[in-house]
């Protein structure tokens, strides 16, 4: 099965009751944005069923048990399995499919020799400790992938299970709205900018995680649903402003002292105030489209 352009339509026209129609009956599909179009993506084993049942219900004024037959019979009982979400948000997979790699070669943070491969500065062991390579010889070097390579490393399960699961949920709703390569450089833009903060703050040290993505993209979202409201980047209540707290609570020291480890707060403040910066753009854009 393979997930396929079903129609395109201007951003002018309002799709959000007939993808709700596809919710209620339970229709695998996406909808991504590329320039002044909307582009409706379903598996190619029902396309020609959503199309058909768009040309009836485009307001998606349907009663389910009315609707559901012009579904045809290849459409799944339940929602999509996760399988499926992977297929429709490569991206968003394929970012946490490196990270589960990474995270098999330097044992969850406890190889450093694979370690090295990945730090934002190169470097070695020398006793017990740790002599970094600065950037600019690193650079030279032709290392340009230490500037976002970082973003893969995680230190222990519960470190890479948390932002796995925070990248999915995020990743998947800006993939899903804004393509897989818009995603692609958000993610690559915010490892930049969290690990340039994080370097110039804290000097040559040893970081790593996706959680300076994750505040950007969390930033991303809030300006731009706050501006160009989407149903994809409409966020459970409550999760803005937990991720928030957890970010002032982490400034304060507190979690350091109570031995769960240094946190990277320059990385995660970076990638906030860089998210907020392309929600920002994006939305108003996005905006912008719609009221022309």
């Amino acid at each position: 099965m393979n997930i396929v352009e079903v129609m395109r339509l201007p951003l002018s026209v309002d799709l959000s009751g007939f993808v709700h129609l596809l919710q209620r009956l339970q229709v695998p599909h996406r909808v991504s944005e590329e320039g002044e179009v909307q582009v409706l993506w379903a598996p190619d084993t029902i396309a020609a069923d959503v199309l058909q049942l768009y040309q009836r219900y485009p307001d998606g004024n349907a009663d389910i048990e009315a609707a559901a037959p012009s579904v045809g019979a290849g459409l799944p009982a339940k929602g999509p399995t996760l399988a499926e979400q992977a297929k429709a948000c490569k991206v968003t997979a394929f970012i946490l499919f490196l990270c589960l790699i990474v995270a098999g070669l330097t044992g969850l943070g406890d190889n450093l020799v694979t370690i090295s491969w990945f730090t934002f500065l190169d470097f070695r062991v020398q006793g017990e400790y740790l002599h970094f390579t600065p950037l600019a010889q690193g650079l030279a070097e032709g290392q340009w992938w230490r500037l976002v390579s970082p973003m893969l490393l995680h230190f222990g399960v519960l470190h890479l299970a948390m932002n796995g699961l925070w990248y999915w949920e995020l990743g998947k709703r800006i993939e899903l709205r804004q393509g897989p390569w818009l995603l692609l450089g958000l993610t690559l833009l915010f490892s930049l900018v969290s690990n340039l903060a994080q370097h110039y703050t804290s000097g040559p040290s040893l970081f790593g995680g996706l959680s300076g993505v994750l505040y950007g993209l969390l930033g991303h979202v809030w300006l731009y649903q706050w501006l160009a409201p989407n149903r994809f980047f409409s966020l459970p209540k409550g999760v803005l402003v937990m991720m928030l707290v957890w970010l002032v609570i982490c400034l304060t020291g507190v979690v350091g002292q109570l031995g769960f480890g240094q946190i990277a707060n320059a990385a995660h403040v970076g990638g906030l105030l860089i998210g907020c910066l392309t929600g920002l753009l994006g939305g108003a854009l996005a905006r912008r489209k719609l009221s022309a």
